[in-house]
């Protein structure tokens, strides 16, 4: 049986995609540990988003603390595409449509948060 490789919510050491494959529908620890990253990051994010909107509104913010905002949000979003882009790779294709590989679609900027 053949599966699509998926893609991880983490990068490797030299900061490069990780990707796994595995045979056994998800049930795998390495699979389960990336659905509570995943899970993690998304939760951040919104935890983040939250904290953005009264920070906004809060008109003593400086221009420190606002660039370190935006700068979590970067990576807040960053992390969010990569776990849409993770679980859109893992939909189920119908037959006669095509497949597109983990080279298709979109690509995240890489480093435009840095």
């Amino acid at each position: 049986m053949s599966t699509r490789p998926r893609l991880l919510p983490w990068p490797n050491k030299a900061g490069k995609r990780c990707y796994l494959v595995t045979d056994d529908n998800s049930k795998s620890r390495l699979s389960r540990l990336a659905d509570e990253m995943e899970a993690a990051q998304l939760n951040a994010g919104n935890q983040l988003l939250g904290h953005a909107g009264e920070m906004l509104v809060d008109h003593k913010a400086g221009k420190r603390e606002l660039r370190f905002l935006a700068k979590c949000l970067c990576q807040a979003l960053s992390d969010a595409l990569l776990v849409a882009e993770s679980r859109g790779g893992r939909l189920p294709v119908a037959d006669g449509e095509p497949q597109d590989g983990p080279e298709d679609g979109p690509k995240l900027a890489r480093g435009a948060c840095e």
